[in-house]
């Protein structure tokens, strides 16, 4: 479908520009969140029209989102979730999780405006980029961990991963010990019973 930008739209282009987009695109978000408009005769002089009053509306909007930015950019959120171990959560941490946490934060944010590719898997420290504006990004960053005191520790810089490894490797070693301790008292054992045999062979002799 053919429209008319009637904002920035990243990867797509500036108001004003007529640009070619998937139909669902269109249907879905463009059109209906009044980012855009189709591509005809009536609404290129609508847009024409109506240009002086958009572009001050969009200037509002990046002031406004900019104003928020400052607030916002840097700030730390703590996600609590079940994980193993290693640090691979039982589950994972969405844009729809994240958009609810900053809200309950003090910011009023759409799971939209979340840019997370992937969903978040593991325990740690995570940067996301926010989308306020179509020109105002800004980067929060999210402390997923089992525990608020987890997080506190992450927080101070600690790899909370690195400390149940060192335990693994520590059971490790002590098992080890154990082991070489019992083929010890084992080698003990046989030459014990290597020296009684020795011993009889000679008192046979002798007899």
């Amino acid at each position: 479908m053919q429209v008319i930008l009637l904002e920035r739209i990243a990867r797509l282009g500036q108001m004003g520009d007529e640009v070619r987009v998937r139909d669902g695109f269109a249907r879905n978000f463009l059109l209906p969140q009044g980012k855009a408009l189709r591509a005809n005769d009536a609404n290129r002089k609508r847009f024409e029209d109506q240009r002086a009053q958009l572009e001050a509306r969009n200037l509002e909007r990046r002031q406004e989102a900019a104003s928020v930015g400052e607030k916002l950019a840097g700030q730390s959120f703590v996600v609590v979730r079940q994980a193993g171990e290693t640090g691979q959560l039982y589950g994972s941490v969405t844009a729809r999780d994240l958009a609810e946490i900053i809200d309950a934060g003090g910011f009023s944010i759409g799971r939209n405006q979340v840019a997370l590719p992937n969903p978040i898997k593991a325990i740690g420290m995570h940067e996301v980029t926010i989308h306020l504006h179509a020109e105002v990004d800004v980067t929060v960053n999210v402390n997923v961990a089992r525990s608020e005191d987890e997080a506190a520790r992450q927080e101070r810089g600690e790899d909370v991963t690195r400390l149940y490894d060192d335990e693994d490797e520590d059971e490790t070693d002590l098992e080890a010990s154990a082991e070489e301790g019992e083929e010890s008292d084992e080698s003990g054992e046989l030459e014990e019973m290597d020296t009684i045999s020795d011993e009889e062979s000679d008192d046979a002799t002798t007899a």
